[in-house]
């Protein structure tokens, strides 16, 4: 069954859909780094790095696969929405899921999934909301939506985005779609994610792993990868290293002596990973969030670990861009979830 990805970035949504069997067709983002990074992990390389407003409805009426997509999926660019930013009603970012609605009412699938931060929710007292489900249900689908938590689904990560999800009307009548239940026994916390990679501030070789995999996750993540690439380490201060040896694990720089780092304005939202429970939402940068046991943040690839990409999985650029692919992605895991719950009801 093939799909069409908008917004794609790194391809971590398009990646967990292929995990279900499903065939990536056409992936579109603006973002150069990210489309290669895409195209780099798959032999059919379908991602096209182009503005989606630049993509005209003859452009997707002329799509060699254009009877034959089941699905859309896709993120559209979620700053103006999100909680963490300005939340700005009138950001030009928060109409860019209209250019998402075009493209499913060309292309009919038989589904469609968006998603996006939860902010969504709430801006404009609920007027984005309202807007999608009103412009999907005009052009004949049945809309839901919920806000998944991605470590109910296997991700070592307590990321929560929205998903709307919509079902055709003429295909599945009255039905709406029916989100994969949490699985609450399967949690996978930071050092069941991480554990098994090497400890890099004693020196350890960060393409080598420091053992055999220690659980199912490792295993998965690790299947028919020998070497560890995207392990860069970060480099701190001297004095910032000091600082963070200080701060328990799980704990914040707000739970040590302030004398310890009153000399400098360190981040109040300096944390370390609390080794026993899932990572908290892994972002484009990193820069406050620190490995549970060693004092630096985490490398390119422990963050795809905690977004559940594959080793395997091979992030382009420099270290900036990698972190940035890594942090805007779907985690592949939750995406697998949602596929194989939409493969059900097909």
């Amino acid at each position: 069954m093939k799909i069409i990805d908008l917004f794609c970035g790194a391809g971590g949504f398009s990646l967990g859909f292929e995990m279900a069997g499903f065939e990536t067709v056409l992936a579109i983002d603006k973002w150069d780094q990210a489309i290669e990074t895409f195209n780099h992990n798959r032999d059919n390389k379908a991602a096209v790095s182009m503005d989606i407003h630049d993509f005209t409805d003859e452009m997707i009426a002329a799509l060699p696969d254009i009877g034959d997509i089941t699905g859309i999926i896709g993120g559209p660019p979620c700053q103006g929405f999100s909680m963490v930013g300005t939340r700005n009603a009138k950001d030009e970012r928060n109409s860019l899921y209209r250019q998402y609605v075009r493209f499913v009412e060309t292309v009919r699938p038989k589904f469609f999934i968006l998603e996006n931060v939860k902010g969504l929710l709430t801006l404009k007292k609920g007027f984005f909301k309202r807007d999608i489900i009103k412009r999907f249900g005009s052009i004949g689908y049945n809309v839901d939506f919920r806000i998944l938590r991605a470590s109910d689904y296997g991700v070592p990560q307590n990321r929560e985005r929205v998903f709307f999800v919509g079902l055709r009307k003429d295909i599945f009548g009255k039905r709406t779609f029916e989100f994969p239940e949490p699985d609450s026994k399967n949690v996978i916390t930071t050092k069941m994610a991480i554990g098994d990679m090497p400890a890099l501030d004693a020196g350890e070789d960060p393409t080598r792993y420091a053992s055999e995999p220690l659980n199912d996750f490792q295993r998965l993540m690790r299947a028919g990868c020998d070497t560890i690439t995207n392990n860069e380490v970060t480099a701190h201060s001297q004095q910032t290293k000091d600082v963070i040896a200080h701060v328990p694990d799980g704990m914040s720089i707000k739970d040590v002596s302030e004398e310890l780092y009153k000399v400098r304005n360190y981040n109040a939202a300096f944390r370390r990973m609390n080794s026993a429970l899932p990572s908290k939402t892994i972002d484009c940068g990193h820069r406050n969030y620190f490995h549970y046991s060693e004092n630096r943040i985490p490398t390119a690839r422990e963050s795809a670990r905690l977004q559940s990409f594959p080793d395997s999985y091979f992030f382009t650029g420099n270290k900036g861009a990698q972190y940035s692919q890594i942090g805007n992605a779907v985690p592949p895991l939750l995406a697998r979830a949602l596929a194989e719950q939409i493969m059900k009801i097909l």
